[in-house]
């Protein structure tokens, strides 16, 4: 096979490469059978690649009268004949290249991989070959979480779905808890800077034009505490008077009280002023970690019923609000697991969301389990970026591919790559795009998904349809700067060592983390990183941002190495010793660093992002610059 072939992506089903080749003259007549069904849009499509190789072309529905000469003519229709929806077959050969797709969509896809074909080739010397290629799982869709704490400009939302599109990629989601502008509820999110409906209408419409779905989601049920601390709804909370969770560092009210009718009454106001603005017919509602049900408002009912009991009712009256808006209901199906006596009790039309993000998530035992219900259903892995600033490439390879492999084993419909903001939204966005990658690509084609495995594929890969680097250093950097994390001894799960010695300093989680961890370990790591990232400057990336990309990993390269100090000095004067017991000049060098590493953390987020939410995420920082002073 051609190795620049090897870099089509995703991997096509089936790529058999022909004897000869095909040159391309500067002009190419496009011929597009538009009876059935019109694809001017893909013609208009396929023009515009044309032309960024210096290629003029010219459409047209018909071949007849053409110019007597030496023509390429370039034939796209589309041709139900084909098995699978979405599919599409291309040939080239020496006269003619034809490109058509079980449908719209599949045609698109087709001149996607067309498209690659072209940038990989030499000076417009195209190879004869045919494909043939159709994808494994029917929905294949990335969640980006907006809520925690960024909120992404339309710029860079929309950038992100031109690359997802061409990852082939056909579903969006943004996870929502208080990131849309809802009439009357302006104390929520009137500091987060959220999206409003007019923006939710462009992005939809942006999305169809690349066949991507925007899929709603507002979190209904726990997670729903950027509402409940606010006076006007915290009676609506199961614990009024707050609750220790996971996701902040102080007690507040955490989930609504399913035995509350009012709780109904806010959510029929939140999804009558949402849905209307996307066109998708699916609707998610998360319902995921009700920590605190049972612990407050229903204890009672809990007692008498059975959580399991509570939780079911609940979620039946949301189905029905969603049933009664013309939608299919998502859900997070952590609940339903841990009472397995619920999975039966589910209508058929929901769609539970199987989630882990760990290489060792047992996939393989929920998928079965699921399977056996006969609902339809998604595996739901991670990209493994938050709570870690780099990413955990080893573990984000093994999760995508673990909830990959098991959910076509075992019929799940759809494959959601979870991209969270956990702690902060530290993780500049770069360091997503390996996650999306790989997840897309075993998405497409899980069986080809070993190819993956080849650390310098994915690099290479990353240069070429993400970082556009003819120098290859950015793959190679992305890859290996998400593996600082396994440099050190302690790995926990959802985490990294280095994260928790940042953001939890002083807090059990730290101190976790350097009881396992020696200070040997942590200079290895240090100079691991400075090692990595001094290849930076030899990158030769083609994007419009390009400076900013750079600076995204620097910062969060030297960051790391920040951490990798902090450890080293607090195993150097005691783990439990408080941080003003550190000699000044070292306590005084640290301030610095830190307090120049948080005004760069501004500067590079409102690169990508709205300013509602970064003063959040600078808390998580500026509490242990406080303990430095």
């Amino acid at each position: 096979m051609n190795e620049k072939l090897e870099l089509l992506f995703p991997f096509p089903k089936r790529l058999t490469v022909k004897n000869g080749s095909l040159s391309l003259p500067e002009e190419i007549w496009i011929v597009i059978n538009n009876q059935s069904t019109n694809i001017f849009f893909h013609a208009q499509y396929l023009q515009k690649r044309l032309r960024k190789h210096g290629i003029k072309s010219k459409i047209t529905a018909s071949k007849t009268n053409l110019p007597k000469m030496d023509v390429i003519y370039f034939n796209l229709f589309i041709n139900e004949l084909l098995e699978h929806p979405e599919g599409y077959n291309i040939t080239i050969n020496k006269k003619e290249i034809q490109i058509n797709g079980h449908d719209k969509q599949g045609l698109f896809y087709g001149l996607i991989t067309f498209s690659q074909i072209l940038d990989l080739s030499n000076q417009q010397e195209l190879p004869c070959l045919e494909i043939l290629d159709w994808p494994d799982f029917p929905s294949r869709g990335v969640m980006l979480d907006v809520s925690r704490d960024k909120v992404p400009t339309m710029e860079t939302i929309f950038n992100l779905v031109d690359l997802l599109s061409n990852f082939k990629i056909n579903q969006l989601q943004l996870y929502m808890e208080h990131t849309f502008a809802y009439s009357g509820h302006e104390i929520v999110w009137k500091e987060a800077s959220p999206f409003t409906g007019e923006e939710i209408l462009a992005l939809d419409e942006f999305c169809k034009d690349r066949y991507i779905e925007l899929i709603p989601n507002q979190n209904s049920f726990g997670h729903f505490h950027r509402w409940l601390s606010h006076e006007p709804y915290r009676g609506l909370a199961e614990c009024p008077e707050g609750y220790d969770h996971p996701f902040s560092s102080v007690k507040e009210p955490f989930s609504l009280n399913p035995i509350d009718p009012h709780v109904i009454d806010l959510l029929e106001d939140l999804y009558d002023q949402l849905l209307p603005h996307f066109s998708s017919d699916t609707f998610n509602v998360g319902l995921d970690e009700t920590f605190d049900l049972g612990e407050g408002q229903s204890a009672e009912a809990c007692n008498k019923r059975g959580k399991s009991t509570i939780y079911l009712e609940f979620l039946l009256k949301i189905y029905d609000l969603v049933k009664k808006r013309g939608k299919k209901m998502q859900f997070w199906a952590d609940i339903i697991f841990q009472h397995p006596e619920l999975i039966q009790k589910i209508p058929k039309e929901l769609i539970p969301l199987i989630w882990g993000y760990e290489a060792s998530h047992p996939f393989n035992i929920l998928t079965k389990e699921m399977n056996k219900t006969g609902l339809s259903y998604y595996v739901c892995p991670g990209t493994s970026s938050w709570n870690s600033i780099t990413g955990r490439t080893d573990n984000a390879f093994a999760n995508l591919y673990n909830a990959g492999v098991n959910g076509i084993k075992n019929n799940a419909v759809g494959y959601l790559i979870t991209d969270w903001g956990d702690h902060g939204h530290l993780q500049p966005l770069p360091f997503s795009y390996l996650g999306y990658l790989i997840g897309s690509g075993i998405a497409w084609n899980v069986n080809n998904a070993e190819l993956l495995k080849k650390k310098n594929l994915i690099s290479d890969l990353l240069d070429v349809h993400v970082f556009h680097d003819s120098a290859g250093v950015m793959g190679k950097l992305a890859y290996d700067l998400g593996n600082t994390y396994t440099k050190v001894e302690f790995n926990p799960p959802n985490n990294s060592s280095l994260f928790l010695i940042l953001i939890f300093s002083g807090h059990q989680f730290s101190d976790m983390a350097l009881e396992n961890i020696t200070i040997e370990s942590l200079r290895e790591t240090y100079n691991y990183i400075g090692h990595i990232i001094k290849s930076i400057d030899n990158a030769n990336i083609v994007r419009e941002d390009t400076e900013l990309v750079k600076q995204e990993f620097l910062w969060a390269a030297n960051v790391l190495k920040f951490a990798c100090n902090l450890g080293i000095t607090r195993l150097e004067i005691g783990i439990k010793a408080p941080l003003n017991e550190i000699h000044e000049e070292k306590r005084t060098e640290l301030y610095k660093t830190l307090q120049k590493l948080i005004e760069q953390h501004k500067k590079i987020w409102l690169g990508r992002n709205r300013s509602g939410g970064l003063s959040d995420s600078v808390k998580r920082l500026t509490a242990l610059l406080h303990n430095l002073e």
